[in-house]
């Protein structure tokens, strides 16, 4: 599905390049586009942010957790 919505995308991009060469678009809706597209990716970045900090708080945890049990099995 993933690589269907990827093609159809690039096809609609390119409609819309040869388009803007015959000069029948408007260079405001690609910039309000641009700035959408721009907001989500920050969203997308901020949020990956802030999940990968919570999945290295849980790693160093378990790290902490895994090392105390590995003292137990020496004993």
């Amino acid at each position: 599905m993933v690589e269907f919505l990827k093609k159809a995308m690039d096809w609609v991009l390119e409609k819309e390049q040869e388009a803007a060469k015959k000069c029948h678009v408007n260079p405001a809706d690609i910039e309000k586009q641009i700035e959408i597209l721009e907001q989500k990716r920050a969203q997308l970045r901020k949020k990956f942010e802030e999940e990968d900090a919570e999945f290295g708080h849980v790693l160093s945890r378990l790290s902490l957790i895994k090392a105390n049990a590995m003292k137990c099995e020496t004993k």
